[in-house]
């Protein structure tokens, strides 16, 4: 392919439900395993919850507007399962689809191309009490939930993406403790990798069994691993854990095995016809990449390896302290398209920063993103079948545990009146979508 933007390139933002919706316990909604969560008080920055996020379920139209302002040319959003069905399974709430039908009505009207997410974060606390992704239960809840999303929405959404981030929810949640719902056991981990998986495949043909032609593919994040230190003991250990974080989740769903470090310990989840139910026809892959990651041996903790901190070797950084390195993003981009021989579409990257309200001027955001996508296009001169780029995010947004301090958005939200306000990056991206080629 060309290094130039071919046509179609899906120009665009990404957001999710729960960091965006607010509403909760509107019009039906269940409740979620992060409703849940940020109940217990030190779990989330500021005492936050999702309520109101970003005030997106009452203001909607309002956010489409500022897309078609912006250009986009693309939209992913992500649908709640918990407001679809609020036990995760059982009686549909017409309320709750009946929203994301208006929101995929109001993007083709502006003549944006919605891709749905099926999953970002927001298991029904319903599921959750039931044995949640450990239990093998729930791949079968999820491939029903998917149905009856993609039997209302396909129509009119051509792209679906099965998962966002599941090496990150399923170690997070399951393994570290510190996502919903808090585990800190190997066996956990290890059930609901396989059982995503399996979610994955078997929601990507309930999706295809609806429209045929529906482009398929599930989001990961995918981030270099590198060792701590030059000791041998941290290179193993970011070997395994460069394993467990990019590879575990997309290996068994795109090239049919786990990674050689942990196939064996998957063995005892596996039963027979498991491999090639997870492996169902994708039609591309979503990367989320911000930065790379650091690990260090510690043999007192499962794997043994554990997240470290990057060395300070003067590399620049977001205000949040996420290295700064357009070069590890290129060399992702051309890895993950090498491995996996499918298109690929960048579905976050972005900056992030604690911005106070005095100014709407992001310098170092727009910075962050011209360089990035800079670096993408080199990927694309070296080969790599580059079939967009969605920006994180559109709106300020709640970060998750850390609360809304934290601002990635193209367009700040105020916190106590929900009022939109374009950032400079708004503009920026705005001239950029508008001078890319047509699809």
């Amino acid at each position: 392919m060309s290094p130039a933007w071919p046509e179609g390139f899906l120009w665009g933002v990404s957001t999710s439900a729960y960091q965006i919706e607010g509403a909760t316990a509107a019009d039906g909604r269940g409740p979620s395993i992060w409703d849940e969560w940020a109940k217990v008080p030190g779990r989330m920055r500021d005492g936050e919850t999702g309520d109101p996020a970003s005030g997106h379920y009452l203001r909607w139209r309002e956010d489409v507007a500022l897309l078609r302002e912006l250009g986009a040319r693309a939209y992913r959003f992500s649908i709640a399962w918990p407001r679809v069905l609020p036990l995760g399974r059982g009686p549909v709430n017409a309320a709750g689809l009946e929203f994301y039908d208006r929101l995929t009505d109001a993007l083709c009207e502006a003549g944006i191309v919605p891709i749905a997410c099926l999953y970002h974060w927001d298991l029904p606390q319903a599921l959750q009490k039931e044995g949640g992704w450990p239990a093998r239960d729930i791949a079968g809840r999820f491939a029903d939930y998917a149905a009856i999303s993609a039997a209302r929405l396909a129509d009119r959404i051509p792209f679906w993406a099965t998962f966002n981030e599941p090496g990150l929810f399923t170690m997070f949640g399951h393994l570290t403790g510190g996502h919903p719902p808090g585990l800190k056991r190997t066996d956990a981990y290890l059930a609901a990798m396989h059982h995503v998986n399996l979610a994955h495949g078997g929601a990507t043909r309930a999706i295809l069994a609806v429209r045929s032609d529906a482009r398929v593919g599930c989001v990961h994040n995918v981030q270099p691993v590198r060792p701590g230190s030059d000791a041998p003991a941290d290179a193993e250990a970011a070997g395994m854990l460069g394993e467990l974080w990019n590879r575990a989740l997309p290996d068994a769903q795109l090239l049919g095995h786990y990674p050689d470090r942990i196939a064996a310990l998957m063995e005892p989840w596996i039963r027979g016809g498991d491999l090639a139910a997870i492996r169902a026809p994708a039609a591309w892959i979503g990367v989320n990449h911000y930065s790379p990651v650091y690990a260090k041996h510690d043999p007192s903790l499962p794997f043994a390896c554990a997240f470290t901190d990057a060395p300070r070797d003067g590399t620049p950084a977001t205000p949040i302290n996420w290295r700064i390195e357009p070069g590890a993003f290129r060399d992702t981009l051309t890895d993950v398209h090498a491995r996996y021989r499918l298109p690929v579409v960048v579905t976050e990257n972005g900056y992030g920063a604690e911005e106070d309200g005095t100014t709407l001027e992001d310098a170092g955001r727009i910075a962050f993103h011209e360089a990035y996508i800079g670096a993408m296009r080199e990927a694309r001169a070296q080969g790599a079948d580059i079939r967009g780029y969605l920006a994180w995010t559109l709106l300020d947004n709640l970060e998750w545990s850390g609360g809304r301090r934290v601002r990635f958005g193209l367009v700040r939200v105020e916190p106590d009146t929900q009022e939109r306000r374009k950032k400079a990056s708004f503009a920026w991206f705005a001239r950029l979508f508008r001078a890319a080629p047509e699809g």
